[in-house]
């Protein structure tokens, strides 16, 4: 069983420590929990593991957040992964700072990257998991506030929760989205 794991960020020194590279930061914390390493190979920055005799591909797109599709379709197509055993970790807005969810489909909720994803799969049904960073910026800052710098307070809060969307991801590649839902959704 092979599962493409795809973290969502953005490359570069300028967008390292912000909150839009959530997705990043999950990927990171999974392949170093599997003694996995990354290496920049085309369209992303690749990290294979195994896991319970599973194999997983992590990727982090080197295409930027808003062309993130390009990159996953290319490396569900080259790993031969079918959409059902791929995961999506982004960055969400509209959940509390922290929260975690498993989706196995939906919209793009004004995510550019899932818009992007959406548009080059051409479907919206493939697993998400969404790492909320709360809504806490003036009308109109949603931008500077998702490609600003954590605070030392919410780092605090989400090293715990980076954690936690780990056991997220090793409970969705062994039992499946359904019963990982179940178990960790709300929570």
């Amino acid at each position: 069983m092979k599962y493409l794991i795809a973290g969502l960020g953005n490359i570069g020194a300028e967008y390292a420590n912000t909150r839009h590279n959530v997705g990043f930061v999950v990927a990171d914390a999974l392949s170093s929990e599997l003694k996995g390493e990354f290496k920049v190979e085309r369209l992303a920055s690749v990290s294979r593991v195994k896991f319970k005799g599973r194999t997983l591909v992590i990727i982090k797109p080197t295409t930027y957040m808003n062309l993130s599709g390009k990159a996953i379709k290319y490396w569900l197509e080259k790993e031969k992964v079918p959409i059902e055993n791929l995961l999506v970790v982004l960055d969400d807005i509209a959940l509390p700072l922290g929260a975690i969810r498993l989706k196995a489909k939906g919209g793009d909720a004004g995510h550019n990257g899932l818009t992007d994803i959406i548009e080059k799969l051409n479907t919206n049904v493939f697993p998400r998991l969404r790492v909320g960073l709360g809504d806490n910026f003036a009308r109109g800052y949603q931008s500077d506030f998702v490609l600003g710098q954590w605070s030392k307070k919410e780092v605090d809060l989400m090293i715990p929760r980076i954690n936690k969307a780990v056991e997220v991801i090793q409970s969705f590649v062994t039992i499946g989205i359904g019963r990982t839902m179940t178990a960790f959704n709300n929570k």
